[in-house]
């Protein structure tokens, strides 16, 4: 019988795939107007489907920070700079539909919440100087394909998936084509690495 192991020994530290199935070779490299940060649980991070630090390695423009590790709690008030224009990608209650957000401006600089839907959802409330920015929503696309883990509600998204859409509102289709190759890549990657599931037979 075939057991699943749960976690990959000694896997790349760019990709956090097994070497086998390293996929460093594609992450592109894209030097972006629009600024993205990463908020990130310390758990998150030790599971091999997270997407958060790919979007971080692909993207110039990006940096991730790390909460609940037990140390003094993120201000995350040092990341709030004047000369862009912050928001909170959330889809908490009268959060505005991100593709609604006019193009033209100062950049933007989004937020994102990097977790289990639990964990992502305590990033708005555990920091009190985010509550004034403006929250996004951003709807996922219709799909019938493989995830890389079950989502917690209808539409939700991997990190890397959620930035590639966000990103191509405001730096085109193209961006968006180059981050979710990179998804698509840790995906198929991923998958292959799980056993197949179980073949059920009638009884004859």
């Amino acid at each position: 019988m075939w057991k699943r192991k749960r976690k990959t020994a000694d896997p790349c530290h760019g990709c956090f795939l097994h070497p086998a199935r390293c996929i460093c070779a594609r992450i592109p490299r894209l030097d972006l107007r629009t600024r993205i940060t990463v908020v990130v649980h310390t758990k998150e991070l030790k599971r091999t489907t997270n997407t958060g630090r790919l979007a971080i390695r692909a993207l110039q423009n990006a940096q991730m920070l790390v909460r609940g590790d037990g140390r003094e709690p993120l201000d995350l008030s040092e990341i709030l700079h004047p000369l862009y224009k912050t928001y909170l990608l959330y889809p908490a209650a009268g959060a505005q539909d991100l593709f609604s957000v006019a193009r033209d401006g100062p950049p933007v600089h989004l937020i994102v919440p990097d977790g289990n839907w639990r964990q992502a959802s305590k990033v708005h409330t555990r920091h009190p100087e985010l509550k004034v920015l403006p929250r996004l929503q951003l709807a996922a696309p219709v799909s019938s394909g493989p995830v890389m883990r079950k989502e917690h509600f209808a539409g939700g998204m991997a990190t890397l998936q959620a930035i590639a859409y966000a990103l191509g509102h405001w730096e085109g289709p193209e961006v968006t084509e180059d981050l979710l190759e990179l998804y698509y890549a840790k995906l198929y990657a991923t998958l292959a690495g799980r056993p197949p599931p179980a073949c059920v037979y009638p009884n004859l």
